[in-house]
């Protein structure tokens, strides 16, 4: 986890992380959440969420879900 924030300068992605962690009972299960509400709840903007959920599940550390292109998506935390 540390080379979340020091490989990568983004100490955001680690919050998203630690955000959608507590969301999803420690990665037990599957939560559908808005960029809004990720928003509201870290203080990141948007865009900055965007490029976090991004980063991570290229990464692999995150698992996102989407049944049509405009729904709200599933997501759910993997362990490295």
């Amino acid at each position: 986890m540390p080379d979340l924030i020091g490989h990568d300068h983004r100490p955001s992605t680690f919050l998203v992380y630690l955000f959608l962690w507590r969301h999803t009972d420690g990665g037990r299960r599957d939560v559908p959440l808005s960029l809004r509400e990720m928003s509201e709840g870290t203080g990141l903007s948007k865009r900055a969420i965007q490029e976090a959920t991004k980063k991570l599940a290229r990464r692999k550390l995150l698992s996102v879900t989407r049944a049509r292109p405009t729904e709200i998506p599933s997501y759910g935390v993997l362990r490295p």
